[in-house]
C-alpha cells in the first residue's frame, strides 16, 4: 500500500489575464522507505505540489490520498522543512523545535521529551536557549529539521531545504539526512524531496519524479539503482544526471526503451 498516491492532479489560479494552470494530470506514489526526489524547471508547480500533499491548499482537480484517505485538511502525519527555514525569530531554539508539538495539544512532559531526543539527534545540543539570529543558516536548517521530526511523522516533506546554504554545509546535512531516513528507530518512514538540483536528488533519492515546464506533467520516473554512498564522479552517476537534465531542457519524454523511461506521461503539445 502506498503512503501516499496522488491521481491525476491539476492546479490552475486565476489571474486578470485568464487562469494560470500550474500543473496537470500529475500521478504518482511513494511508498514506505521511499525517498522520492521531484525535479523540474522553475515554475513547474514543485513547491506547489508539497503544499497540496500535505493539504495546506486544494487541487483544482484530481486527489491525493495519504494511507488510502483522501487528504482534505492539512495532515497532522506530514512535516514540512522549507527553504527559508521559517523560524520564529523571537522564539529560542528549544521553543521553536516544540512549537509543532504544542499545536497537536501534547502534554508538556511529551513535549519536553521530544525536544530533548531531536535536539540531540540534529546535534543541536547546547544552543537550545540561542534565538535563530545568533546561529549560522546550517544551524537554523538544523532547527526547521528538528521542529519537523519532533512531531514523528510518517512523511517528512523537503522543499529544497539546502538551496540556501553553502556547499560543505549543504553536503554536512544532506549526509544526515540520508541517516536519520535510514534508521529505523527514528521518523520519517518516507522522504519527498523537491529540489533544482540534478545532482542532489541523484545522491539522495531512490526515484527521481520528473517534470515537465508549466503546466507540469510527469515526464518520467527514473529509477536511482546506484549504491550508497553515491560517488558523484563515477559513470553511472553521471549517466542518470545527463538523462534528468535531458528529459527536463527537452521538456518531453525519454525515447521509448530508455533507461528510466518506463512509461512516461506525454509531454503536452508546445510545453
Amino acid at each position: 500500500m502506498a503512503l501516499i498516491r496522488v491521481e491525476h492532479l491539476d492546479k490552475s489560479f486565476p489571474s486578470r489575464h485568464g487562469t494560470i494552470s500550474i500543473m496537470k494530470d500529475v500521478s504518482f506514489d511513494v511508498k514506505d522507505a521511499d525517498f522520492v526526489a521531484i525535479v523540474g524547471p522553475s515554475g513547474c508547480g514543485k513547491s506547489t505540489l508539497l503544499r497540496l500533499i500535505q493539504g495546506l491548499d486544494r487541487p483544482t482537480a484530481g486527489r491525493i490520498l495519504f494511507r488510502e484517505r483522501p487528504v482534505q485538511s492539512v495532515c497532522s502525519q506530514m512535516a514540512m522543512v522549507f527553504q527559508s527555514f521559517a523560524l520564529f525569530p523571537w522564539l529560542t531554539v528549544r521553543e521553536n523545535v516544540a512549537f509543532g508539538l504544542e499545536a497537536l495539544d501534547q502534554t508538556p512532559e511529551k513535549i519536553a521529551t521530544q525536544v530533548e531526543r531531536y535536539v540531540g539527534v540534529t546535534g543541536l545540543e547546547g544552543f537550545e536557549e540561542a534565538y535563530p539570529r545568533e546561529l549560522s543558516g546550517g544551524m537554523r536548517q538544523r532547527v526547521g529539521l528538528a521542529r519537523a521530526l519532533a512531531v514523528e511523522p510518517a512523511v517528512l516533506l523537503m522543499d529544497e531545504p539546502f538551496s540556501a546554504l553553502d556547499a560543505l554545509t549543504a553536503e554536512s546535512l544532506r549526509e544526515e539526512i540520508l541517516q536519520l531516513w535510514r534508521d529505523p528507530q527514528l521518523p520519517p518512514e518516507a522522504v519527498l524531496l523537491v529540489t533544482h538540483n540534478i545532482e542532489e536528488a541523484i545522491q539522495l533519492a531512490d526515484r527521481v519524479v520528473v517534470l515537465s515546464r508549466r503546466p507540469g506533467r510527469v515526464l518520467a520516473e527514473v529509477p536511482v539503482d546506484l549504491p550508497r554512498p553515491r560517488d558523484r564522479k563515477s559513470p553511472a552517476f553521471y549517466d542518470l544526471t545527463d538523462r534528468v537534465y535531458s528529459l527536463i531542457t527537452a521538456g518531453g519524454p525519454a525515447p521509448v526503451g530508455a533507461p528510466g523511461a518506463e512509461s512516461p506521461a506525454p509531454a503536452e503539445e508546445g510545453l
